[in-house]
């Protein structure tokens, strides 16, 4: 490692996003445009504790924001920041993993696929 690194600047992006479903809630957000808590309770095998509490620590990490309305009841929603769009290509490429490696984990064909016969990226043209 560099004599001027601190840590390995892989090991602490992990350290970010490593957690069980911090990287589908990231997901979620930028491919889904989901918000509320509800909304990614729909997240596979998620539940309401682990997404709390990742919640949290996404927001303390800087990745998301989390804002609360003051509507009867309280509204609160959470937002993706720059720092936390910045990882959409990091999905980008682990899904394209997937689809070439993997295929017979994911699809019922058992058949390679690239992204864009799967995904719209209708997101990614528009330069967010």
């Amino acid at each position: 490692m560099d004599c001027n690194m601190m840590e390995c600047p892989i090991n602490h992006t992990f350290k970010l996003v490593g957690k069980k479903f911090t990287m589908l809630i990231i997901r979620n957000m930028i491919h889904h445009d989901h918000k509320r808590f509800n909304q990614f309770l729909e997240i596979e095998e998620i539940n309401a504790k682990v997404l709390s509490a990742r919640l949290k620590e996404m927001e303390k990490d800087g990745l998301i924001e989390r804002k609360i309305y003051p509507d009867t009841p309280v509204r609160i929603e959470y937002t993706i920041t720059e720092k936390g769009r910045a990882l959409e290509p990091v999905l980008d490429q682990m899904s394209a993993f997937s689809m070439k490696y993997c295929a017979k984990d994911i699809f019922k064909d058992g058949k390679a696929r690239k992204p864009e016969q799967v995904y719209r990226y209708e997101h990614s043209k528009k330069g967010t």
